[in-house]
């Protein structure tokens, strides 16, 4: 009985304006608009405060330097009430003039002096506080930068079912979100698409493989069997074991391109271990010595996955090693905030110019297809899919006088 797929979730409304219209683009409220409107406000709101406040600081100052002159009239003559205000014995007329007139310039130019430090104070004060508010305001208008910023990084951990739904006026950040959620809706579409792309495939692709598989070693296991056809069937054989490598090749780096969302602690060294018994038996029979000491490096992540990043590695500097004398090292160690594994071999000489070819689906040193049985091409790749999976990366270098070192960093 067929079942009912579930609704997908329904995109974000879209603006109410339309782009083609030349007059609503200009009645929009947009970030212009009202970050011209808020900071304009707030520059005259500043202004008109410190204006007043001038004014009032002025009003007392005149008030003050005419309640207290300098001198005062006592029985027709001038005296002076302070030590700043001279004024000569017996003066004539211009006299008592000039002095009084330098006394009131030298009053006014204290009251000046005093209301230029105490508008200073209130600049001080006021730009203080226009500070604040201009920070508090500006966070508040560009909060849903922050809220796109924290939902896209969301996103880049493989939560695609995050969405920003921003309410508010239609300005150009919510047209941003507005198109980043329809972004996220088809980017959720085709990753779905894409797996289950892969199980069917994994399904589709293995079934008659397998099938071959079991045909052929019965076929086999017949002793009447003639020479020819047992040889034929062990070329068959060989050629579907062969592809059923390159089928779960494929898959396998199908799924590691993609971040691993449930994690758990796995030891770098016990998944060395791992991959040096499976490959113990193959450096035996040809002659390579594993080597190295592996010390404790707990990382967060998929043991499976992190299992053949390690084989990967071990399988090739097995296989792609000198006739005689050969050996592979393998260390694991926790170094600056980071688990590391290297794996480091004896071999052919590599250019430097080659190195990048070797991390590309079928391709190897000096063959850009698949031709030999040493594998399928794709151990390089799928280790280094791996490793950008759980946030780290694998870098390969000439080793001096032949063979590779592979770094593995991988965060703690």
């Amino acid at each position: 009985m067929a079942t009912t797929p579930a609704p997908h979730p329904q995109a974000p409304p879209k603006p109410t304006w339309d782009p083609r219209d030349p007059v609503r683009p200009l009645l929009r409220p947009t970030i212009r608009i009202r970050l011209t409107l808020l900071y304009g406000g707030m520059f005259l709101i500043a202004g008109i405060l410190l204006l007043s406040i001038i004014y009032l600081f002025t009003a007392q100052a005149l008030s003050d330097s005419t309640s207290q002159l300098p001198f005062k009239v006592v029985n027709g003559t001038v005296q002076p009430t302070s030590s700043i205000c001279q004024l000569p014995v017996n003066p004539t007329g211009d006299q008592l003039n000039d002095a009084v007139t330098l006394c009131l310039r030298h009053q006014s130019d204290r009251a000046l002096d005093d209301l230029l430090r105490r508008s200073l104070f209130a600049l001080l004060g006021l730009s203080i506080i226009a500070f604040a508010f201009g920070y508090a305001m500006a966070g508040r208008v560009l909060s849903p930068l922050g809220r796109i910023t924290r939902t896209a990084r969301q996103v880049a951990g493989s939560d695609l079912s995050r969405r920003i739904e921003l309410d508010g006026p239609d300005d150009e950040l919510k047209e941003l979100a507005d198109t980043f959620d329809e972004m996220l809706d088809r980017l959720e579409r085709a990753f779905t698409a894409q797996q289950r792309f892969v199980a069917n495939a994994s399904h589709e692709l293995r079934t008659p493989l397998a099938i071959n598989r079991t045909l052929l070693e019965v076929h086999l296991s017949d002793p009447g069997a003639p020479v020819e056809l047992q040889q034929l069937g062990k070329t068959l054989l060989a050629t579907n074991e062969r592809s059923e490598q390159l089928v779960e090749g494929l898959l396998l780096l199908a799924r590691s391109d993609n971040q691993i969302i449930e994690r758990k602690p796995v030891d770098l060294a016990e998944v060395a271990e791992r991959g040096v018994d499976q490959v113990h038996a193959e450096a035996e029979a040809k002659g390579v010595e594993i080597r190295g000491a592996r010390a404790s490096a707990v990382v967060q992540g998929n043991g499976v996955l992190l299992e053949r990043i390690a084989l990967n590695l071990l399988q090739n500097a097995v296989r792609y090693n000198v006739p005689e004398g050969g050996w592979v090292e393998v260390t694991t160690e926790a170094k600056d905030g980071q688990a590391v594994l290297v794996v480091s071999n004896t071999g052919p000489v590599v250019p430097a110019y080659e190195i990048d070819n070797l991390f590309e689906p079928f391709r190897r040193l000096r063959q850009e297809r698949t031709g030999s049985d040493k594998g399928v091409g794709l151990g390089l790749s799928i280790a280094r899919s791996v490793a950008r999976a759980h946030g780290g990366r694998i870098i390969a270098e000439p080793r001096e006088g032949g063979g590779l070192v592979m770094r593995v960093t991988l965060p703690i």
